[in-house]
């Protein structure tokens, strides 16, 4: 009871459990939209795996170029209302897509246009979002509540999907739009309702926050460096499961829309899973993180070669497991290892390797589906998974070294 008890204590503030509230129905929608669009593609504009790495890669593109200065506004301006004009934007977005779906006007051209416009709105709102946490609660009750925003995250994952399959089903892809437009502003109302004065407020630096200064920041700190580089080879290819569900639910095994939804469901339940754990462990070591990342890489090429649709069903939340112990152990360590007046633009470049890396795996990984196979794609992208952070790790392994047992020594 002690131990559970201590594990809550992020929802002791009340701006924390608005917060927690307001993102999980915000999360419900974007992943309503996420298999919509996918559907929509493939299925409904008849497109190939090429296309669908284009439109992912447009989605994310925008992450290259902004997430780094979205970083700055986040430590320059106020983070809460940052959110309130991204989700705004969002929810524009949203519902143009679904008016355009409901009047038969949509087309190849105006979902990458709109996947365009509304990536551009969540590379702004990445850093925000994820460094607006420390100013909602308190710092030894930061690892708690990242946890279970990634919890909540792939909570929203299992429902979204799930309901958005079946929906598509009966009523086709444009509803799923409408629920995103409107789970966007419920985010807004959220923000307003928080209580400002009951918010942490970070110290800004002297004078204007330049990104130079955290990326000198980062490259001095070789465990920082490591978990990123991580990061990226995990981000890039490992972390495209909405490419390969949508091709092997359609392509493989040939299943209907309410299948394909479901296949999202089984990737969120590992995911929880593994985010509640992450609740009660705190901050990991830079090296077993890599490890982390070793096995989720395994597991991917496992899950290349599952026979059938329930037994890729069954991998899949092993794969959602591995995949979110990765990535919250290390979107936890950065934002606890970092000082505070640099957090926002440290998660901007963070944010930048993070999702940075989509617009040039996703093209790629629909490309080779196409030509190689979604199979052997597949396996291709959890071997480059699991060696890409062992191969960071040797090269790095001595500054590491040194950085570690410097910082023990100042701690005695």
């Amino acid at each position: 009871m002690v131990r559970n008890s201590e594990s809550l204590k992020a929802f002791r503030y009340r701006n924390y459990r608005i917060w927690f509230f307001s993102i999980f129905i915000s999360n419900i929608g974007t992943w309503s939209q996420r298999v919509a669009q996918d559907w929509l593609v493939v299925v409904d504009l008849h497109k190939g795996g090429s296309e669908l790495g284009v439109i992912t890669a447009l989605q994310f593109f925008p992450s290259l170029l902004l997430s780094a200065p979205g970083g700055i506004l986040a430590d320059r301006f106020n983070k809460r209302k940052i959110l309130m004009v991204t989700n705004c934007g969002g929810a524009l977005t949203a519902l143009i897509m679904g008016i355009l779906i409901s009047s038969h006007h949509i087309n190849f051209f105006w979902v990458s246009v709109l996947a365009l416009i509304l990536g551009t709105f969540s590379a702004i709102d990445g850093p925000s979002g994820q460094s607006f946490n420390s100013e909602i609660v308190d710092k030894n009750n930061l690892p708690k509540a990242v946890g279970f925003n990634v919890a909540n995250f792939h909570s929203a994952r299992i429902i979204g999907p799930a309901i958005t399959g079946f929906m598509i089903k009966a009523f086709g892809t444009g509803p799923a739009f409408y629920i995103n437009a409107v789970s966007f502003l419920v985010v807004v109302v959220g923000l307003l309702l928080m209580n400002v004065n009951e918010l942490f407020p970070i110290k800004k630096g002297e004078g204007k926050p330049r990104l130079i200064e955290a990326w000198r920041y980062i490259t001095s700190r070789p465990d920082i460096s490591l978990v990123i580089l991580n990061v990226f080879f995990a981000a890039t290819f490992g972390l495209n499961f909405q490419i390969s569900n949508t091709l092997f639910a359609t392509k493989i095994f040939h299943k209907d829309a309410g299948q394909y939804g479901i296949l999202g469901s089984f990737i969120a339940f590992g995911a929880v899973i593994a985010a509640l754990v992450a609740t009660r462990r705190g901050k990991r070591k830079p090296r077993e993180i890599i490890w982390y990342a070793a096995g989720f890489g395994t597991l991917e090429m496992l899950l290349a070669v599952m026979p059938n649709y329930t037994t890729y069903s069954i991998m899949l939340v092993l794969c959602g497991f591995a995949a979110i112990s990765t990535m919250l152990s290390s979107n936890t360590y950065v934002q606890l290892s970092t000082k505070a007046n640099l957090r926002g633009r440290v998660m901007g470049i963070y944010f930048l390797v993070f999702l940075g890396g989509t617009p040039f795996g996703a093209p790629m990984i629909g490309w080779s589906s196409d030509l190689i196979g979604v199979r052997e794609t597949l396996a291709i992208c959890g071997f480059i998974t699991g060696v890409g952070g062992l191969i960071s790790y040797y090269f790095l392994r001595q500054r590491l070294a040194a950085f570690e047992e410097h910082q023990r020594a100042n701690s005695n």
